[in-house]
């Protein structure tokens, strides 16, 4: 008795929104009560259509109720809370939006505990026991709760579903087989499941097996990056003690330099001031006799002049101009030229080391190598800015707009010698080294014109084919005209079909040895790719018959 007293205050005093004990009760026109933040949020839902009703008895209220705490409820709950109630059990909780609830409940129902494939009802706890209890029922299939059993009644014929249509992939009922299904592929939905299922477990299985080896390349690629780091910070420690002490040299070079300069100037300079010094006395020396000779000059007595004339001292022997040999005056200059020579060297070692440690830097970025790009927003990402190098321009070819252009000439141009000048080809190298992943355009005009690569240690001299772009091991071009595209290499060449532009895309590859033509207009468009191995850095070389002019993409 006490436990159904408990049951029907529980009933009594729950709020039928949220199934708990009222919390600040209110009671509204109709009788019914519920919380007061349930109701307005219930009601604040539908304020839209300004028309209110009541969640149990659907009685509606125009315009909204105010809102008032029933203390007397809320002090019978309390009182309730104080004598031991407690909120029902979930198991026997109502139903409430997101929850299955029990087909054979009347009134209020209650969450359902588990459903019957066989019967295809829902049960809560206590009518689901004739289940647990009949023996027939006992070999129901049971499972979770789903609100989807409908699903397993055939729409056209309302029978179970218990086969399933391998022809036409679909789970079917008896009188579909008889019917549509005919000579139909079919199965019992449960052979089918097996054999689903089973291809599920080797699914499953594949999967687990993909996820051990990832988890093994995780740890791989986690352990790399450890090392990268450590070998990274360790190089980095030491390349800059090493530039540290390379600093420290020539710091100190040039402290001896210095130091030397200014010794012999001061040695020099003494030197000149003790000569200058003498110079003076002996001016002075010859300014005081001159004086006497002119007051003597003067003397109107001729025998006090010939009395005193004989007695004057004889002039020393003159150190004149002439004793003074002074070259031409060069003073430290060819010490400077010395010293911008030194710098020039320097500069070349430097570039020619820089070049072979930027090579070693960025195949470390082959770890991860991506795959090339297949659009030119992918390769703008790439994108190298190049310039030409006058040194190694054919004294035929004109540099301008920055050293991105270069044009062929009638005459040749005012360029020094330079043993890296080409002096038979038309030809021009970049003065940037290339490595790593790059990308560049080309815009080209006239009778014929080579794009590509080489490195730097190409031969210059001369019209060999060890010169010539594309003629040998040493040079990979894309020969241009109005007539088409071919590649050379080596002095094999391949000639490509497909229309011609006026602008050619270079995507290069170096830690892969990828290198790749492509047309540039409206679209991006592949014309050669080469996949090789390249020892060297590599410079961005043109051959020209015309002109041609390099671009930085964006």
């Amino acid at each position: 008795m006490a436990q159904q007293a408990v049951h029907v205050y529980r009933e009594t005093f729950s709020c039928s929104i949220c199934l708990d004990l009222l919390k600040d009760p209110v009671t509204i026109p109709c009788g019914h009560s519920y919380c007061m933040n349930c109701i307005k949020s219930f009601w604040d839902e539908n304020k839209e259509k300004k028309i209110y009703h009541c969640p149990q008895c659907r009685q509606t209220f125009t315009p909204r109720p105010v809102l008032q705490k029933s203390t007397m409820l809320a002090a019978l709950v309390e009182q309730l809370k104080k004598t031991g109630l407690q909120p029902a059990p979930a198991d026997h909780c109502y139903a409430g939006p997101e929850d299955v609830a029990c087909d054979i409940c009347t009134g209020r129902k209650l969450k359902a505990l588990r459903s019957c494939l066989v019967c295809l009802v829902s049960y809560c706890r206590n009518h689901l026991q004739p289940h647990l209890d009949v023996r027939g029922l006992k070999k129901h299939n049971l499972v979770e709760p789903s609100k989807n059993l409908q699903e397993k009644i055939c729409s056209k014929h309302d029978e179970v579903m218990k086969l399933f249509c391998r022809t036409d992939q679909k789970c079917i009922c008896l009188i579909c087989l008889m019917e549509e299904h005919k000579d139909h592929d079919t199965v019992s939905a449960a052979a089918e499941r097996t054999e689903r299922q089973r291809e599920l477990e080797e699914r499953r299985g594949n999967i687990q097996q993909r996820i051990q080896d990832r988890e093994k390349d995780v740890k791989l690629l986690h352990q790399e990056v450890e090392a990268m780091n450590h070998s990274a910070d360790k190089t980095v420690e030491d390349s800059e003690e090493i530039f540290t002490e390379l600093i420290r040299l020539l710091q100190e070079r040039s402290s001896d330099v210095k130091q030397q300069i200014r010794s012999q100037q001061e040695t020099e300079v003494s030197r000149v001031k003790d000569v200058q010094e003498k110079l003076e006395q002996e001016i002075t020396e010859l300014k005081r006799k001159d004086a006497e000779l002119e007051q003597l000059s003067h003397t109107e007595d001729h025998n006090q002049f010939l009395l005193h004339y004989p007695s004057l001292p004889a002039l020393s022997e003159s150190k004149g101009s002439s004793s003074i040999n002074i070259r031409p005056i060069r003073h430290f200059e060819d010490v400077t030229a010395a010293v911008s020579e030194l710098r020039e060297k320097l500069q070349d070692v430097l570039r020619d080391s820089w070049t072979n440690i930027s090579l070693m830097v960025t195949e470390v970025d082959d770890l991860l190598s991506g795959p090339e790009p297949t659009t030119r927003t992918g390769f703008l990402k790439y994108s190298r800015e190049i310039t030409l190098d006058p040194n190694t321009a054919h004294r035929n070819l004109l540099l301008s707009e920055r050293r991105r252009k270069a044009q062929r000439m009638c005459q040749h141009q005012s360029y020094s010698q330079h043993p890296d000048r080409f002096t038979g080809c038309y030809q021009v190298l970049s003065r940037e080294s290339l490595t790593g992943r790059c990308y560049w355009e080309v815009d080209w005009s006239g009778q014929q014109v080579y794009v590509g690569v080489a490195y730097k240690n190409i031969k210059k001299a001369g019209w060999g084919n060890e010169c010539v772009f594309g003629h040998n091991v040493n040079s990979w071009v894309l020969s241009c005209s109005q007539s088409g595209f071919s590649f050379g290499h080596n002095n094999i060449w391949t000639l490509i079909s497909g229309p011609v532009s006026s602008r050619v895309g270079v995507y290069l590859d170096h830690a892969a040895g990828l290198l790749s033509f492509y047309s540039v207009s409206e679209t991006t468009t592949l014309i050669h790719r080469v996949q090789t191995r390249f020892t060297q850095p590599l410079h961005a070389g043109v051959y020209v018959c015309g002109s041609v002019k390099f671009f930085k993409p964006r």
